[in-house]
């Protein structure tokens, strides 16, 4: 009886969130607290991780749930590789645990996955379940989501002017030409749609070097709550939050009317997505 109260409430409050009608498009989780959960708990680190492994389950449940279309999670910064030895194995070793053994649930919820990053430095274990898993749900149609594993966003912003730069050495591209649109096709996002909402949980407030050219004009909201402890509620409330703003890209709020919110950041560069 409780649990069918349980997921009539869920059912009310999704319903609640999709009539207001401006769900974000790519809802982007800096996932923090695991190790300070944890230490409070007097459990080490890698367990801290290992918790929160059904948290991430039900984020990717309820995203795809209320049709979000993409979900990024910052699960390995490239920083991250300066901890110690331990805790990285640990991480190399619930990817690959993960990525093997959610792919059932990933299939039957038609999510398809995919990562944005360094992803040939993971460990060869883990990179090959990763490629696996992203093979095996790359014909779904529901939810993308996007895993940032061995990312930053600094790097990503050299590796594309690098790119660019390449180009207008070999002649193919003119300088003159260069602009955003440009410039964010050679992302490592480049074929996904900017954040339109990132939550980072555990309480710092800051981008930790993620995704900085994305985030341009992506919603934020900081939460105190610790990742492994993250829960349905704790996004319908970063949802509602990011539903009552006017997303002006510049405007006026006069200029800002209903009809503009079709127009989407995509990349860097005002989109318009065609209809379905």
């Amino acid at each position: 009886m409780g649990r069918d109260l349980d997921r009539e409430k869920d059912a009310q409050e999704q319903a609640e969130l999709k009539k207001k009608g401006r769900m974000p498009r790519h809802i982007a989780i800096i996932m923090d607290g695991n190790g300070r959960w944890a230490e409070r708990r007097d459990l080490t680190r890698s367990q801290g991780h290992r918790s929160a492994r059904d948290v991430v389950r039900d984020t990717v449940r309820v995203c795809g749930e209320l049709k979000v279309e993409v979900l990024t999670l910052f699960t390995f910064g490239t920083e991250n590789w300066n901890r110690p030895w331990g805790e990285v194995l640990s991480l190399m070793q619930l990817l690959r645990d993960s990525s093997l053994e959610e792919l059932p649930e990933l299939q039957e919820n038609n999510v398809r996955l995919v990562a944005t990053g360094h992803t040939e430095r993971l460990a060869k274990q883990a990179r090959l379940a990763l490629d696996y898993a992203i093979k095996a749900t790359a014909n779904n149609q529901g939810l993308t989501l996007n895993l940032a594993l061995s990312y930053d966003g600094r790097s990503d912003i050299v590796h594309a002017a690098k790119q660019v730069a390449s180009l207008v050495a070999s002649g193919d591209l003119d300088i003159n030409d260069i602009d955003h649109e440009i410039f964010a096709s050679h992302l490592l996002s480049k074929d996904l749609p900017d954040p339109d909402l990132l939550i980072r949980t555990s309480g710092e407030v800051r981008l930790s070097n993620f995704m900085l050219w994305q985030c341009a004009y992506t919603e934020f909201v900081f939460t105190p709550v610790f990742w492994p402890d993250f829960e349905r509620a704790h996004l319908y409330e970063a949802i509602e939050s990011f539903q009552s703003r006017e997303r002006r890209y510049g405007k006026t709020s006069a200029q800002v009317v209903a009809p503009a919110e079709s127009e989407l950041v995509r990349n860097g560069v005002t989109a318009t997505p065609v209809a379905s």
